[in-house]
C-alpha cells in the first residue's frame, strides 16, 4: 500500500510539475474576437520560447474565431501569406502567389499604412541578354512611430553559415545585438523589438501591437543557379533575406507592394496558373531610400492617425518570451 501510495503522489508530482511549465495567455487586444479569454498552449509546444531553433514554439491567433494556439516554428515559411522569399515570391494576404521583380540596387515599398511604413532594398544582376535584372530582397527599412529602424544582409563572397550575416541600426546608428540563440533587444521605449531565433543569421522584429516579422539570411546557393539560370558572379553570393510578415489592425487604406494584398477590396490582377505571376507597378513603389516614406502610394504618416482599421487580421502573435512585462500588454502565467 505505502509504495501504491508513492508511486500515486510521484505521478502527480509529474503532472502539477508539467502543467507548471506549460504557458497561458489573455488575450488583451479589444479588437480581437477573443479578447478576455486565457488560452493554454498544448503539450507539443508548451512554451513561446526554445534554445532550439528548429523547435516549434506556441503562437496564439487571438483573432481566431476558436480561440486555439498553434505549433510553429519560429523561423520564416516561405508557403503562407504574408510571406516574401526567393527572386522575390510574394504571398499576399489574400494567399495569391505573386512576383514582384523590381530592379536592382533600388528600393520599393512593401507595406505603407498611417503607423507603418517598411520598405525593401532590392539586389541582383542582369545577366547578358535578358531583359530584366534578377533581384532579391537585402534590407529592411521601417519607419514606426517617430522611429526607423533596418536590418540587412551584408554582402558575402562565398556563403559561411558560421559568419553572421545580419547588420541593424536604429534611427541611422548602428546597432549591435550579440550573437546567440534567444539574445534580445528592445528599443529604449519597448516598442521595437529584436530577438535572435538562432546565434546567427535568424531574428523575429515584434513592432508593439503592429507586426511582427520573421528574418532569416540566406545565399543563392550553386543548386538555385543551376536551376534559374542566374548566372552569379563569383565574387558574390548574394545574401538575401527570407522574410514572413504578420500583421495586427492594418486599416482598409493600406497600400505598398505587399500591403495592398491587405486591403478588404483589393483585387489581385496576378494572372493565375502561370508559371510566374507578376504584378508590376514599380514606379508606384519607388522610394529615394530605405527609410523614405516617399512614393506615389505611400500613406504613412509619422504618429499615426485615427483611420479605422479593418476587421481583417493576419494573424494575432502573443508575445511572453520574457515573463509578463515583456510581453507588449499580454500577461502571462504559468
Amino acid at each position: 500500500m505505502k509504495i501504491l501510495f508513492i508511486s500515486l503522489l510521484a505521478f502527480i508530482l509529474v503532472i502539477i510539475q508539467a502543467n507548471a511549465a506549460t504557458e497561458n495567455f489573455w488575450c488583451s487586444n479589444p479588437g480581437t474576437r477573443c479578447y478576455g479569454k486565457y488560452v493554454r498552449c498544448p503539450d507539443e509546444c508548451p512554451s513561446t520560447s526554445s534554445q532550439n531553433p528548429k523547435a516549434k514554439v506556441c503562437y496564439v491567433n487571438c483573432n481566431n474565431p476558436h480561440c486555439k494556439p498553434e505549433c510553429k516554428r519560429r523561423k520564416p515559411d516561405c508557403n503562407t501569406p504574408g510571406s516574401s522569399c526567393y527572386d522575390p515570391r510574394f504571398i499576399g494576404g489574400d494567399g495569391v502567389v505573386f512576383y514582384f521583380h523590381g530592379k536592382s540596387n533600388e528600393n520599393f515599398n512593401l507595406v505603407s499604412d498611417s503607423n507603418l511604413h517598411i520598405n525593401g532594398r532590392f539586389i541582383g544582376h542582369r545577366p547578358a541578354g535578358r531583359t530584366r535584372d534578377f533581384t532579391w530582397i537585402q534590407a529592411l527599412g521601417i519607419l514606426f512611430n517617430s522611429y526607423t529602424f533596418s536590418l540587412e544582409a551584408t554582402k558575402a563572397a562565398t556563403w559561411d553559415g558560421e559568419d553572421d550575416h545580419l547588420k541593424f541600426t536604429y534611427n541611422g546608428q548602428d546597432l549591435v545585438i550579440p550573437e546567440g540563440s534567444l539574445s534580445i533587444w528592445y528599443s529604449p521605449q519597448k516598442d521595437v523589438k529584436v530577438e535572435r531565433v538562432s546565434s546567427k543569421n535568424s531574428v523575429i522584429v515584434t513592432l508593439k501591437d503592429t507586426a511582427e516579422i520573421l528574418v532569416n539570411v540566406v545565399p543563392v546557393t550553386k543548386e538555385d543557379d543551376r536551376v534559374h539560370k542566374y548566372q552569379v558572379p563569383a565574387n558574390d553570393c548574394f545574401a538575401h533575406l527570407e522574410v514572413q510578415f504578420r500583421f495586427f489592425n492594418l486599416s482598409p487604406m493600406v497600400d505598398g507592394v505587399l500591403g495592398r494584398t491587405y486591403r478588404p477590396d483589393f483585387e489581385n490582377s496576378a494572372k493565375p496558373g502561370v508559371a510566374m505571376p507578376v504584378l508590376g507597378d514599380e514606379e508606384k513603389y519607388k522610394t529615394p531610400s530605405l527609410l523614405s516614406a516617399k512614393c506615389e502610394s505611400c500613406i504613412f504618416s509619422e504618429g499615426g492617425s485615427e483611420q479605422k482599421t479593418s476587421s481583417i487580421i493576419d494573424f494575432g502573435t502573443l508575445d511572453c518570451t520574457r515573463g509578463a512585462s515583456a510581453g507588449y500588454g499580454i500577461v502571462c502565467r504559468k
